[in-house]
């Protein structure tokens, strides 16, 4: 099914997806799609990207949600999802704190490790070279330009922050949403 010819996009999920919440999404009523964000994927399924996601999920580790909670959180994305023409390929996530010190959690690159893995392109040192990696933090950019992923920066969720802050990995690409990174790529094709 997956080799290395695939067209593949990682995203980030909280603030690039989904409304961002300072208190953790800890429910499926708390999970909201971002305007857009849900067609942006659509739009990228249909043009044949395959969708991954890696995000930290913190709030395992921290009991403010069970695994029950986040399988009903992505069960309702993939429903909202399907009336559009999207879906999403495959789901990583850690569900440490920092403290674990695991090499799963975003900035380390475990997740993009498990994709490359994934996606067969575990075959050299910058497996994911080239490959967009759409986030809304530093750390997600930094865990996906360590194995050579092409950086994007949305605007959405901590997006701001993170562009005001500075900083950001060579070669970012900023984008108002995840809508306007699609729409760019597929027009960058065209």
């Amino acid at each position: 099914m997956s080799n290395s010819s695939s067209k593949l996009i990682i995203l980030d999920r909280d603030g690039v997806i989904n409304e961002d919440r300072d208190d953790y999404v800890k429910s499926v009523d708390e999970w909201v799609p971002l305007p857009g964000s849900l067609e942006a994927i659509a739009l990228l399924n249909q043009a044949g990207y395959q969708i991954a996601i890696a995000t930290n999920q913190s709030g395992l580790a921290r009991g403010y949600f069970t695994i029950n909670d986040l399988d009903a959180m992505h069960s309702k994305m993939e429903q909202l999802l399907k009336p559009l023409g999207g879906h999403i390929d495959s789901i990583f996530y850690c569900p440490h704190v920092d403290a674990h010190a695991c090499d799963c959690r975003k900035p380390a690159p475990g997740l993009m490790k498990e994709i490359a893995l994934r996606y067969q392109r575990a075959n050299s040192t910058q497996p994911l070279l080239g490959v967009p990696i759409v986030g809304d933090s530093l750390r997600d950019l930094q865990a996906g330009i360590a194995l050579g992923a092409a950086p994007h920066l949305v605007l959405t969720g901590k997006g701001q922050k993170t562009l005001a802050k500075g900083d950001l990995p060579e070669g970012t690409q900023i984008h108002a949403d995840l809508l306007a990174f699609a729409t760019t790529l597929l027009k960058n094709q065209a």
